[in-house]
């Protein structure tokens, strides 16, 4: 894949980055590199690799699924300026 100074501008416009007309050739050209080394990465040989959650060896600690007592709602929202029904109230911000 290859990215041209049109595909630039409108990457640059879609993340809302200012981008002069002068820096969009260098910018193409980092671009085209970095998916150089992404399509060098899809011909590592992975197979009989397992996948890993970590870069080093662990196992996840696990806890006891039991239920607790739960139902803390009026100290959840006891310190909140205004609640009502064990909700909050907020003021409005969309009309």
């Amino acid at each position: 894949m290859s990215v041209d100074q049109n595909t630039v501008r409108r990457i640059a416009k879609l993340a809302r980055i200012a981008v002069r007309e002068d820096e969009l050739p260098a910018l193409a050209g980092e671009l085209n590199t970095i998916l150089d080394w992404v399509e060098m990465l899809g011909e590592v040989d992975t197979q009989g690799v397992e996948p890993m959650t970590s870069a080093v060896a662990m196992t996840m600690k696990m806890r006891e699924d039991v239920v607790t007592s739960g139902n803390h709602q009026k100290d959840v929202t006891g310190n909140a300026p205004s609640s009502e029904d064990g909700f909050y109230v907020v003021p409005r911000v969309v009309e």
